[in-house]
């Protein structure tokens, strides 16, 4: 089985497709070995073989990743009610929650007024420091959790303004926490900028939600309290429904 996944994280790291061959020294396997879990990966529907020989990913992972949607997401209410807002605001809204100890986005409805953001969409794991949404939960965790945490994922710089040491990131929890709302300005993307709010708060890690909008850099600052209002609406609209 392990083998098998190496095979398709291969595949699916390279949407040229790749040959068997190009796959058996990507994932340092035998030329036997990688053809017979191709061929598997192929019977099964988790790849596909193109005219030209190569495999690239096939159907079956979207519809795994359909599942995994409706598993983390929730009830469909969550995302009518995303989407109402995104429509009613123009920014893109979306909750998270933590995930096998990572938090990850879980639903995302796209507002016209934000900028675009290729990466934040179900499924995205990463820069958890750099987003309000990764912020409003890691708040959550003690100070013990959350060094242990920003350890074992990293804070890379992904701009200028990223925070990138624990302390920096301490302190700015600390202020999202006294003002009610998580702020990250340009941290993530420049030009990009999003504020968040918790959900749900839980003893159980995995139960905690969290609530976030995406907006132009900048706006936010002259938006700040306007964006507050609408966010803690949403998230009492949405803590009714997950708490059913």
């Amino acid at each position: 089985m392990s083998r098998a996944f190496q095979v398709l994280e291969a595949v699916g790291q390279s949407p040229r497709g790749l040959t068997v061959k190009q796959i058996a020294r990507r994932c340092e396997l035998t030329v036997a070995t990688t053809y017979h879990l191709v061929r598997t990966l192929a019977y099964e529907g988790y790849v596909m073989r193109r005219e030209d020989g190569t495999y690239i990913v096939g159907l079956e992972v979207a519809d795994r990743f359909r599942e995994l949607v409706l598993a983390c997401r929730g009830p469909q209410q969550v995302q009518d009610i995303l989407r109402k807002a995104a429509t009613d605001t123009g920014f893109t809204h979306m909750v998270g929650r933590f995930i096998n100890n990572r938090v990850a986005i879980v639903a995302v409805a796209e507002g016209v007024r934000s900028p675009y953001a290729e990466d934040l969409i179900v499924g995205f794991d990463d820069a958890t420091h750099a987003t309000a949404l990764g912020k409003a939960l890691l708040a959550t965790l003690s100070p013990d959790q959350r060094w242990r945490f920003v350890k074992e994922q990293g804070m890379p710089a992904f701009t200028p303004q990223t925070l990138t040491s624990p302390e920096t990131l301490d302190a700015d929890l600390t202020a999202g926490e006294r003002r009610g709302l998580h702020l990250e300005l340009n941290q993530f993307r420049p030009g990009l900028a999003s504020a968040a709010l918790l959900v749900l708060q839980d003893r159980e890690q995995d139960r905690r939600v969290a609530l976030a909008c995406t907006v132009p850099a900048t706006e936010l600052m002259a938006s700040a309290k306007a964006v507050r209002s609408r966010l803690t609406t949403v998230a009492q609209q949405l803590a009714d429904i997950l708490r059913e």
